[in-house]
């Protein structure tokens, strides 16, 4: 049995998207979409207590920007499979050190806790990390022969975090949790050197998810930090393709630290034959200019299993309407986008 659902919708349109205010179950005790979690959230109140084997997708990403440096730390749990990674990668140069890959029918991770406040760790070889929840904040561990993290990541008090769920079925769907505007702070070793990451000059960027996804997907997501032209701190949450269609999206703006929902889907334009010339992200009240300086693909292709993503890093200029009428304008925020394409 399918959702009742919206009629089709594709990028451009506007919808009602509901906010969710007390915590509620992902699944129903036969392991189908509750639907009272269709909705959204200012904080993570989703219990994704997902059931079943097979078809499970569980992740956590996180990316930390220093004016020198990338680093990513990745679990992507799917039952069968795992990927375990680490990456440092310096702007000023094209390289990019990654280290982990694929394990086959790995054990839970940590990742099957329906609050999500326990650690989270995966192995692969000679590559951990580890994922601890602390108050407010998360410590980010990995080790690897060529690369040691060892960072906390850190929010405001009021700081607010979307979460929303999006429903293709009652058998196929999707929570992500989406968090930017943070800061990070520690020590990272690459082949014995060691880089120093402050909280006043990093940014931390969070992408969880937990779901049961159809076999084929294809995605866009964007996540910029900066100020807006009052002078606001101002973080950029957008997404689309997979959510079309859908009565959900994962776009926002958050002001000083509290979220505005944009509950349109939007129109993503861009050459995937030239990645590095300007994309374009637009909707009934979005009109947003991103502007690539470089471009980063990983491929894994197994002909059943494929996984392939092309990231772009650069800045966003551009103008949203809020839904009570105000104009948030910016100019040189400093953030990626992204294709994705998998069969999983």
């Amino acid at each position: 049995m399918r959702l009742p659902l919206r009629p089709v919708l594709r990028g451009g349109e506007s919808i009602i998207e509901r906010e969710i205010t007390e915590p509620v179950d992902l699944c129903l005790p036969s392991g189908r979409l509750n639907p009272d979690a269709v909705g959204w959230t200012r904080s993570a109140l989703h219990r994704t207590n997902l059931r079943g084997w097979g078809r499970n997708k569980r992740f956590e990403y996180w990316a930390i920007t220093t004016p020198t440096a990338i680093i990513t730390l990745n679990i992507s749990h799917h039952d069968y499979r795992a990927n375990v990674s680490v990456s440092y990668w310096e702007r000023e140069s094209t390289t990019e050190i990654r280290q982990g890959g694929n394990t086959w029918f790995p054990g839970h991770a940590g990742m099957r806790d329906p609050k999500n406040s326990l650690p989270m760790e995966a192995q692969r070889r000679d590559v951990v990390v580890r994922l601890t929840p602390r108050d407010r904040g998360t410590h980010l561990h990995a080790a690897s022969a060529r690369i040691r993290v060892d960072l906390t990541v850190h929010a405001d008090p009021d700081h607010e975090s979307m979460g929303v769920l999006v429903p293709w079925s009652d058998r196929l769907f999707q929570y992500t949790k989406k968090d930017n505007d943070l800061t990070a702070e520690g020590v990272v070793i690459v082949d014995g050197v060691e880089h120093r990451v402050e909280r006043r000059s990093s940014a931390a960027v969070h992408d969880r998810g937990r779901g049961r996804w159809p076999y084929r997907t294809f995605w866009n997501w964007g996540s910029g930090r900066g100020e807006d032209e009052d002078g606001r701190a101002l973080g950029l949450q957008f997404g689309g393709k997979w959510t079309d269609a859908t009565p959900s999206t994962e776009n926002w703006l958050r002001i000083d630290g509290h979220l505005h929902k944009v509950s349109d889907h939007l129109d993503w334009q861009y050459d995937p034959q030239n990645w590095l010339s300007p994309w374009t992200i637009t909707g009934p009240r979005a009109k947003i200019r991103f502007v690539p300086e470089r471009h980063v693909r990983h491929m894994f292709n197994r002909w059943i299993i494929l996984s392939r993503g092309d990231t772009c890093y650069g800045t966003y200029t551009g103008e949203v309407t809020l839904d009570d009428g105000a104009v948030v304008r910016f100019s040189d925020v400093a953030g990626h986008v992204e294709e994705v394409e998998r069969r999983w």
